[in-house]
């Protein structure tokens, strides 16, 4: 007489967790993604490849085409026809040289 209440027990106990399974899953896949951190430091007086890559949020050993998409990202956030820096597009345009391995002297003003 006791194993039919404690199968209905299981039973609702295994539905009770499926629901709440179900709206914890439903729950994360609509959470908003994490926004991107990018570098917060202040600038060294000549740019290293590690600050370069600090900057534009790659690995010091990223590929062309990774350093070329991260240097459009960062670009557009702080672009100075969008209400960004003329010193920090030109700081984002060093550190994509310098990870390109183009010559130190860019000609830039700052």
């Amino acid at each position: 007489m006791a194993t039919p209440f404690f199968a209905g027990l299981a039973v609702a106990t295994a539905a009770l967790a499926g629901r709440y399974g179900l709206q914890a899953w439903q729950s994360f896949k609509s959470r908003p993604p994490k926004p991107r951190r990018f570098y917060e430091g202040g600038f060294q007086p000549k740019m290293t490849r590690r600050e370069a890559a600090l900057i534009l949020g790659v690995r010091e050993s990223a590929a062309v085409e990774k350093v070329k998409e991260a240097h459009r990202k960062v670009m557009i956030a702080n672009h100075p026809d969008a209400g960004g820096s003329h010193y920090l597009a030109s700081k984002i345009n060093e550190a994509k040289d310098i990870m390109l391995g183009k010559p130190e002297d860019t000609g830039s003003a700052f």
